[in-house]
Formats: structure tokens, C-alpha cells, sequence
């Protein structure tokens, strides 16, 4: 051994650390690259930065003893792994698997859409138009249906004959206020007539 070369342990202990601390800290910066890489090529998407932070917390607490490149890449993506299996079955339990975002899709309203509204306010109005205009049997037959009566409880409050005398009315005030109308129930086509 020549004498006149310098060798690791010539130098100061503090340096060495000062050293090692440096080298440990580029590996680690170089290996951070690689675990964001990693995580955003494997659909964490924004949470790639996180993930490979969370994991280079947990090999600095549980690891400090390693130093070197061969130990802590494998050591690295197979935490990685881990937190993106982990990752993935949590945002599957919240939901946030298959979720949109509200500003582009916005949730679909239970209300009913203007023009639904307005079509229904008309026809209200048709209807309330020409029930008014007919004689008073046919508008307590219609207010007495509307309360959800059924025909034998009409035929008792109306005081009727017979059943039959009940669908008789109902069918002649039904056509009565089809002509009222003008002939059709506009704007309530497919649901039968009221």
C-alpha cells in the first residue's frame, strides 16, 4: 500500500457522513424520479407525487441502513406496488373509482325541465277552463274522481240509480270536456285521457 495515496480512512469521520449523507440523498432524488414515473404510468394520475413520497418516508424510517442503488430499487417499486394496490382499493370503496367530475358533468336534476313545466301549466289550465264551463253534475263527478273516489263511493255520495248510471255520466262529461278542448288531449299523448 502506498502511503503517499490517500484512502477513505484518512479522511475525517464527519466528512465520510457529510458524504455518505449526500450520496444517500441523490439516490434517493434519482430514485424519486423513477417512482413518479412509475406511479403516474400507472394510472395514479395526480396522486404519483404523493405515493412516492409516502414511500420514500417509509424506506428513510424503516430502511435508513441501506445505501445503496441495487438494495433500494427493488426494496422501492415493491412499496410501491403495495401502496398502489392500496391506493386503488381505497378510491374503489369511496368511489372515486369511476367517478366525473361535476364541473363537466353536471348530476342530472330531479326537477322536471322548463318546457315539461309549462306544457303541464297549459293543459292545467285548458282543463280547469273547460271543467269550469260545464253543468254541475259533471264538475262533481271530476272533482269527486280527482279525490281518488272509486264509482260505487261516487254513486253512493251522488245518489245514482245504479252503477251503470255512474259510467254513463263519467263517459258523456269526459266527452264533453274532449270537445271543450278542441277535440284532443294536447299534451298528453300516451297517457290516456284523464
Amino acid at each position: 500500500m502506498n502511503p503517499d495515496l490517500p484512502t477513505t480512512s484518512a479522511l475525517p469521520i464527519p466528512l465520510r457522513e457529510e458524504l455518505a449523507v449526500a450520496g444517500r440523498a441523490e439516490i434517493l432524488a434519482r430514485l424519486r424520479e423513477r417512482i413518479v414515473a412509475f406511479a403516474a404510468s400507472r394510472s395514479a394520475g395526480a396522486h404519483a407525487e404523493d405515493l412516492a413520497q409516502e414511500v420514500l418516508v417509509l424506506i428513510h424510517e424503516k430502511y435508513g441502513h441501506l445505501d445503496r442503488v441495487e438494495d433500494l430499487m427493488p426494496l422501492a417499486f415493491q412499496i410501491l406496488r403495495f401502496k398502489l394496490a392500496a391506493h386503488r382499493r381505497k378510491a374503489f370503496r369511496r368511489g372515486e373509482y369511476d367517478a366525473v367530475d361535476v364541473d363537466v358533468f353536471p348530476p342530472v336534476s330531479d326537477a322536471p325541465d322548463p318546457a315539461t313545466v309549462l306544457e303541464r301549466k297549459e293543459l292545467l289550465a285548458k282543463l280547469m277552463g273547460g271543467i269550469a264551463r260545464m253543468g254541475e253534475r259533471c264538475r262533481e263527478l271530476f272533482r269527486l274522481k280527482l279525490q281518488g273516489r272509486s264509482f260505487p263511493e261516487i254513486q253512493a255520495l251522488m245518489g245514482a240509480a245504479s252503477l251503470n248510471t255512474i259510467y254513463t255520466w263519467d263517459h258523456r262529461c269526459r266527452k264533453q270536456l274532449l270537445e271543450a278542448l278542441g277535440g284532443s288531449w294536447e299534451g298528453s299523448a300516451g297517457r290516456g285521457a284523464p
